[in-house]
């Protein structure tokens, strides 16, 4: 079994490229070419083309051809006026209110569709940075149940030869080779689990499917979390994505309101025109003939009669608002919730490190002893490899307990919404 995982390692690994990159690096990698974000910013590009076609109707449009045709009788085009060689003419509004809140509102939609990109860049920051710890905790840990696997091999080997010699029984040769099964068990899983982790990493900087991103073996900084759980709320309701989304929402529907109300206003265009006349067309008609035609000035709309659906209309946007102020105290008692339950993990995680800590420096210290009554002769070399391997199930409970106080601090960096900005300063 083993050799067949191995061999599929192997071939895995041929396959692939694995490349090996810091935190910061993968976060910079992921900002430029995540498939999700740059979907983002293409939306919010549409955006602000829609704020062009809103204030299109303020701009001038200018419209040339030529009305000439055969015509027998009295000369007419087939609308029914003068027909012309050429013709120019030009038209924009002046003064249209309901078109202007169109512009604010899509001014307003842009600024949503910004705020869905950022929401959408600090999501793949915690992503990129949660597969991150996650490949660098399995790197580690697996690196440890190695060091296990090969302190049990030996005791192993020992345990062997004291049966060999009549000094053991036959079950403890058994069951230290058990121990050295369940070990590379175990190894094989945390190699898995790193394989996953770098190739989750992988597709999330937008890299093949093939590759893998490995976690930079270097000392990395600890992530800082907020000092105090106020402070946290404060920057939490400050930087929250979906109380900023509820809020353009809710100035969107102010201004589709206007736009409404506003629709009873009168609405002035400009209006120009040039036509020049052939003059075989009129010299049988008029004794006196102008060729050239121009006309220059601006048309009035006046609303007289509304109908009712502008008051529907109102009534909806003010629901929405009434909706989105709802949503609002929801989100900002949400948020609250969040943050405080998000501490109270942290902090279970940092005691969890502590007492994993002070059990790796008990281990190590045992190790310490061990060694020195194994140089004296009054401890044998089994007992000393078994302390190894404890040493090495405790570094593995640590890396264990490492990795939760990093993700923890990770999710109150995320709800705080500084992740982004953290890992950004991270080296």
């Amino acid at each position: 079994m083993r050799t067949i995982f191995s061999l599929f390692l192997c071939a895995a690994c041929a396959v692939a490229e694995v490349k090996t990159m810091t935190l910061r690096q993968a976060l910079d990698l992921a900002l430029a070419q995540n498939p999700d974000l740059m979907l983002a910013r293409l939306d919010q590009q549409k955006s602000r083309h829609q704020i062009t076609i809103a204030r299109d109707p303020f701009s001038p449009k200018v419209f040339v051809g030529s009305g000439a045709a055969y015509s027998t009788g009295f000369p007419a085009s087939i609308d029914g006026a003068a027909p012309s060689i050429f013709q120019a003419r030009t038209q924009m509004a002046l003064f249209d209110r309901p078109q202007t809140y169109q512009i604010a509102q899509a001014k307003e939609n842009a600024h949503a569709t910004e705020i869905e990109s950022g929401r959408q860049e600090d999501e793949i920051a915690f992503r990129v940075a949660s597969l991150f710890l996650d490949a660098e905790q399995a790197a580690l840990s697996q690196q440890a149940g190695q060091r296990e696997a090969e302190n049990l091999a030996r005791v192993l080997e020992i345990v062997r030869t004291r049966v060999t010699e009549g000094r053991e029984l036959a079950i403890e040769a058994t069951r230290a080779d058990l121990s050295v099964k369940k070990a590379r068990y175990a190894v094989e899983s945390l190699a898995t689990d790193q394989l996953n982790a770098e190739s989750s990493l992988a597709l999330v900087l937008g890299l093949g499917p093939d590759d893998r991103v490995r976690a930079a073996p270097d000392e990395r900084p600890a992530l800082a979390a907020p000092a105090s759980e106020d402070q946290s709320i404060e920057q939490a309701l400050a930087n929250s994505h979906d109380l900023k989304k509820l809020e353009s929402t809710r100035d969107a529907k102010l201004l589709e309101i206007k736009g409404y109300k506003a629709m009873r206003l009168p609405k002035v265009n400009l209006i120009a025109q040039y036509e020049l006349f052939a003059k075989y067309y009129y010299q049988n008609y008029y004794p006196v003939f102008q060729r050239n035609s121009a006309q220059f000035g601006a048309s009035f709309e006046v609303p007289v009669l509304m109908g009712r659906s502008s008051r529907a209309y109102i009534s909806q946007a003010e629901a929405d608002i009434a909706k989105a102020d709802i949503e609002a105290n929801r989100t900002k008692a949400r948020i609250t919730s969040d943050i405080r339950r998000a501490f109270q993990e942290m902090k279970r995680a940092d005691s969890a490190r502590e007492v994993a800590h002070a059990d790796l420096d008990l281990a190590r210290e045992q190790v310490n002893v061990d060694l020195a009554q194994n140089q004296e002769g009054r401890l044998p070399a089994t007992a000393l490899e078994q302390a190894r391997a404890v040493e090495n199930e405790k570094w593995l409970a640590y890396y264990d307990a490492q990795h939760t106080v990093d993700r923890a601090r990770l999710n109150v960096l995320r709800l705080t919404g500084t992740l982004t900005a953290t890992l950004k300063n991270q080296p």
